[in-house]
């Protein structure tokens, strides 16, 4: 079975060849959204351009190293007009490495070696996706997915093997390597380039090359070059070292019960490869148009379409004689999805009903899913999907539901997105989505909010606004919120987590409820040096101490451990003893017997070092009867003494 990927009409298409953007582009100061000025003001029933929609969306596209990337984004409709973006289904924040610029495209910087720098684009050397996000007053849009690949080529996963050929027969030689893109593929004799106007020689894209009609001129040495934007590889060479005469064979049956039939399908080619002729799709004999066959028993379909998928049936007829073989192959050609149907726009009045309807067609058969503004739409009670999801119907529509709809296809092929506005008559005014969020850390535990004052036309109806707060990790959660007046335009949180990513986003109220959210910003809290941990001494002998103590609840807010101890009345600290972060105890072993010691702990990372905590510990009466005693860790003075306490089940206290 093979499959082949068709190219599609519309904004979406499967990656055949992608795009590289190698060009400088301006530099943008920052990662915040960006406006775009679209056309004059329009109503729902009338004027062209009031629709929220993308007359540009980004692309698939290879990323070559040393060179930028511009990931494109243009939209239409009513201004203002918000765009942001968002990786792999995340939005990119001021220190993704990514810029934004002006125009609403996306900058993504160079990369100077085959692993891209922690925190770059495409640090992983993997595969991400980007949507492209627009956003004005009547909700949100969110672009197809635009795969950005790190380009690359392998190693020879084969190499050519030599090989003997008689006088007269076929030579074939095979390599297979991989990249991104696909390499093209071409051989050297005797390192000079084959000529493909050679009718003896067959180049296919698999990797493939025949030689028919051998004579003495062929033998030499043979290698395959394998060629993209990432670079040039050579294979190792393969010998035809001589060529046999040719006598007869005595007489034998035709042995087909090996498969001798093979699809491949490289860049929109597909090539079978096998000893037999002619070929057959479906039992009847193959038309022409955009097929021929190349050497023995090769056949080559260019500008593969749904249409070519089918099954294929080669056959051979032994001259001379009645015996026929035959063998088949399965070809299925990939269509990204097209629709045929697209989600109309509307006006409902409040209670009643609104049904959006969206046909897809592709191969294999596209999943649907449904968006209301940019969110993943789930049915509940007014939220119906039924039809494969093909329909959506809003039951007793009320202002919340007015937004914008999107009908997203996917398939293995490509994905696609249609979109439509749901506007309820008579609806309440609402006030616009506040815009140009921005956030800057100022301590710790404080950051600033700021955002853009109103239009002049929206400020007498808006009475306040209020700011949603809450951890990243926790957009499950309901989190903090804050009420400012209308004629504040910033705001500082307060008394927050240190080293900690918050996701903030604001409304604008009137006196008939609230706005769309403006997009979210996130912004992370400076770092703070460790907090004092729980720290515990355990006497094991007359000359040793085990110290231990509690991990912090989330790795990564440490980097080491400082360990000190002092046996008393010394005025200095031996240490410090560095200990990793993963640390958990410490054993003292060859202490002075019945000494007094301290034994101090202090946490670092890269904001300083932290509070630290002391245990003093007496080894005049080592606990030996019982080794599950502990140090409960406190000290009382009395009379310049040191008491000791020690807890378990026959703890005792004894003046130092």
């Amino acid at each position: 079975l093979a499959s082949a990927k068709a190219q599609g009409p519309g904004p979406v298409q499967a990656l055949s060849q992608p795009a590289l953007v190698p060009t400088p582009v301006p530099h943008s100061p920052s990662l915040a959204s960006a406006q775009s000025q679209g056309p004059v003001p329009a109503s729902l029933s009338g004027a062209a351009g009031s629709e929220l929609a993308f007359v540009q969306e980004p692309g698939d596209v290879v990323a070559l190293q040393e060179h930028p990337l511009l990931l494109r984004c243009q939209v239409e409709g009513e201004p203002p007009i918000t765009i942001s973006w968002q990786r792999d289904g995340i939005p990119l924040g001021n220190n993704s490495g990514a810029t934004l610029m002006p125009d609403g495209s996306l900058h993504l910087g160079g990369f100077p070696n085959r692993h891209a720098p922690q925190g770059s684009p495409l640090a992983s050397a993997g595969v991400h996706e980007y949507n492209c996000v627009a956003q004005n007053r009547y909700g949100r849009l969110v672009s197809r997915r635009a795969r950005v690949q790190l380009a690359s080529l392998s190693r020879f996963h084969q190499h050519p093997e030599s090989m003997v050929v008689e006088q007269g027969g076929v030579a074939r030689f095979q390599c297979l390597i991989r990249g991104v893109p696909e390499p093209t593929i071409s051989w050297e004799h005797n390192r000079t380039a084959l000529s493909p106007a050679n009718h003896r020689f067959t180049l296919l894209p698999a990797g493939i090359l025949q030689i028919t009609s051998v004579g003495q001129s062929d033998v030499g040495t043979y290698r395959c070059v394998a060629r993209n934007i990432a670079g040039t590889r050579y294979s190792q060479e393969a010998q035809l070292p001589r060529v046999l005469l040719s006598h007869p064979h005595p007489r034998r049956e035709l042995d087909l019960s090996v498969p001798v039939f093979g699809c491949v399908t490289e860049c929109g080619v597909t090539c079978c490869h096998g000893d037999l002729n002619p070929f057959l799709l479906d039992g009847r004999s193959i038309g022409v148009e955009g097929i021929q066959v190349l050497g023995t028993g090769n056949l080559m379909i260019s500008d593969v379409s749904v249409q070519h998928s089918g099954v294929y049936v080669c056959a051979a007829n032994r001259p001379g004689t009645r015996v026929r073989r035959t063998a088949q192959g399965v070809l299925l050609v990939q269509a990204p999805p097209e629709f045929v149907q697209w989600p109309q726009s509307v006006s409902k009045p409040p209670g009643s009903s609104a049904i959006f309807t969206c046909v897809a067609h592709g191969v294999p058969e596209p999943r649907l899913i449904w968006l209301k503004n940019g969110k993943v739409l789930n049915p509940d009670d007014n939220v119906r999907l039924t039809h494969n999801n093909s329909t959506l119907m809003l039951a007793a529509v009320t202002a919340a539901d007015e937004a914008i709809y999107q009908c997203v296809a996917e398939n293995s092929a490509g994905s696609n997105q249609a979109s439509a506005r749901l506007a309820v008559a008579g609806a309440l005014q609402l006030p616009p989505a506040p815009q140009g969020l921005r956030a800057s850390a100022l301590s710790a535990s404080a950051v600033r909010v700021s955002w853009e004052p109103p239009a002049a036309g929206d400020l007498p109806s808006i009475i306040g606004y209020v700011l949603h707060l809450q951890k990243k990790e926790d957009s499950d959660k309901w989190g903090l919120q804050e009420a400012v007046s209308k004629g504040t335009f910033e705001h500082v949180f307060t008394n927050l987590e240190p080293s900690t990513t918050y996701s903030i986003r604001l409304r604008a109220y009137s006196a008939e409820g609230a706005s769309q959210d403006s997009p979210p910003v996130h912004i992370t809290t400076m770092g703070s040096a460790p907090a004092a941990l729980g720290f515990y001494t355990k006497v094991l002998n007359a000359t040793s101490v085990r110290a231990s103590w509690e991990l912090p609840p989330q790795p990564g807010l440490i980097q080491g451990f400082k360990l000190f101890h002092r046996k008393l009345p010394a005025a200095h600290f031996e240490g410090p003893l560095l200990l990793a972060s993963s640390a958990s105890s410490f054993l003292y072993t060859d202490l002075e017997p019945a000494a007094l010691y301290e034994i101090k702990l202090q946490a670092f990372n890269g904001n300083g070092d932290g509070n630290s905590t002391a245990r003093f510990v007496s080894l005049r009466d080592a606990l030996t009867a019982d080794a599950g005693m502990w140090s409960l860790g406190k000290t009382l003075y009395r009379n310049g003494g040191v008491l000791s306490l020690s807890g378990g089940p026959r703890g005792r206290a004894s003046l130092l």
